[in-house]
């Protein structure tokens, strides 16, 4: 069984080699804990329960009690409210030379775990080394020009990761969109996680830093973070960091994840759909506990993150089918904001091109373009399976090729658009069926050959050519 500390009047004292006779055990622990006492401005041991066991007469003293009897067995964050001891339990680890708040006073302290025979924690002393931090006054003034020095750096680095848009930026006047706005700026209002739900191209990155620049978190930083464009293997240092030579590669001095980058702010999690069950199961827990536990490290940090997800996927599809985590999904479907599709909001066109076509024009460095009437019910009438992303590219194209008005004339290199949109699985078997047909008449029927110029092995495009009944 380990050794355990109690309370009695004189407490267990471990930590003593059992080799020596009863009479030497003694005289040293007398020696210790009269070290302690007279040596020490105060001194005070807790058990693994962090309750009190021993305590110095001048800690006793210190803070204000009659007797040392009247600490023991009490809680010591009772006893020391902003004392770190019961952390040095936990974790086992010494802390050298610490502040610690005590009412109007500030204490310079030391705090070191009590292991028993076999190196099982079984409490902590602190170490009251000064009453006042005068005597340590050259290196306290040292450690605030570090920290002036890092807390520059970090200003920079938030000012680094500023948002560029707000709730103002959002432009149009539809339902939808007035919708949108309604929902955004209640976001901005609660300091809660969000999911942004919208096809590719409604603009979810810029109505995340909207939300954003429009909360309490406006001057932390906002990070963001795209799930689909970060390779599966490198995911999980990308979002909890990883510690010095983690893996193969990895910084010998290690690295911040995107979850400490933000800390105090937001983390736009786009395209959170993409995320793999192992990878979601870890962000379950870091939104449930807010802490993190870089990769290759074995220490937990506490952090404040703001969520705001998206996804351009169906999640409840994707729940019912086991690809997504139902309790993820609860986790961040908290306050769903629907992102309409162009095509439902097509009375923001007009306004929408207009303030691209001023954007596009004060980047480039020549006078705006206008739209010609035609060309503006041309736009109108177009399907946008791009959403605004595509309407921005067809106005930057035409603004680059026309010198002045932008008619109809100007938008020829962009066919007009079905009014119906196909499934995107329909749409690449046609295109994959003609490939086929191509091949074999430009190979004269040589399936080896056609083979070869497709890329695909010979039993690959015989099942291919079953698959599209081509003989």
């Amino acid at each position: 069984m380990p050794t355990t500390l109690t309370s009695p009047t004189v407490p267990d004292r471990p930590g003593l080699s059992p080799s020596l006779l009863p009479e030497q055990t003694e005289v040293l622990e007398r020696v210790c804990f009269d070290l302690f006492e007279t040596q020490l401005a105060g001194a005070i041991v807790i058990n693994h329960n962090n309750r009190v066991v021993w305590i110095s007469r001048r800690y006793a003293r210190l803070l204000g009690l009659a007797s040392t009897i009247e600490a023991l067995g009490q809680n010591v964050s009772q006893l020391l409210p902003q004392t770190r001891l019961p952390e040095v339990v936990r974790s086992g680890e010494a802390q050298f030379l610490d502040f610690m708040g005590y009412r109007d006073k500030t204490f310079v302290v030391s705090r070191l775990p009590v292991r028993d025979d076999q190196g099982q924690v079984i409490g902590a002393a602190g170490l009251l080394l000064y009453e006042t931090w005068q005597p340590l006054k050259p290196l306290v003034d040292k450690f605030a020009v570090l920290q002036s020095t890092l807390s520059k750096a970090r200003d920079a680095r938030n000012k680094q990761r500023q948002t560029r848009y707000t709730l103002a930026d959002i432009v149009g006047d539809s339902d939808a969109c007035r919708r949108m706005k309604k929902l955004a700026r209640r976001a901005a209002d609660l300091d809660t996680t969000v999911l942004l739900l919208g096809e590719t191209g409604t603009g979810k990155e810029l109505l995340a830093q909207s939300i954003h620049a429009d909360s309490l978190r406006t001057n932390k930083p906002f990070v963001a973070l795209n799930v689909a464009a970060i390779p599966e293997t490198l995911l999980e240092a990308e979002f909890f960091g990883a510690a010095p030579g983690a893996y193969t590669g990895a910084d010998r001095r290690g690295r911040d994840g995107k979850f400490k980058v933000a800390n105090g702010g937001t983390l736009f999690l786009d395209e959170i759909g993409d995320m793999t069950l192992p990878l979601q199961a870890k962000l379950l827990r870091v939104l449930q506990e807010q802490e993190i536990e870089p990769l290759g490290s074995n220490t937990l940090e506490k952090i404040d993150v703001r969520i705001i997800a998206a996804t351009s996927r169906d999640l409840a599809a994707m729940v019912a089918a086991g690809q997504f985590r139902a309790d993820l999904y609860y986790r961040l479907n908290v306050l769903p904001i629907p992102l309409p599709p162009l095509r439902e909001r097509k009375e923001d066109i007009p306004i929408l091109a207009k303030t691209m076509l001023d954007d596009i024009s004060r980047r480039c460095g020549y006078p705006p373009r206008r739209l010609t009437p035609a060309a503006l019910d041309w736009l109108t009438v177009q399907d946008w399976p791009g959403n605004i992303r595509e309407l921005r590219n067809v106005l930057e194209q035409a603004s680059m090729l026309s010198e002045g008005e932008l008619d109809t004339s100007s938008f020829t290199s962009t066919p007009p658009r079905s009014g119906t949109i196909r499934p995107l699985a329909a749409t690449l078997a046609e295109a994959e069926c003609a490939a086929l047909k191509d091949a074999l008449a430009a190979t004269g029927g040589n399936k080896s050959e056609a083979a070869r110029l497709l890329g695909l092995g010979r039993a690959t495009l015989y099942e291919k050519l079953a698959l599209h009944g081509i003989r």
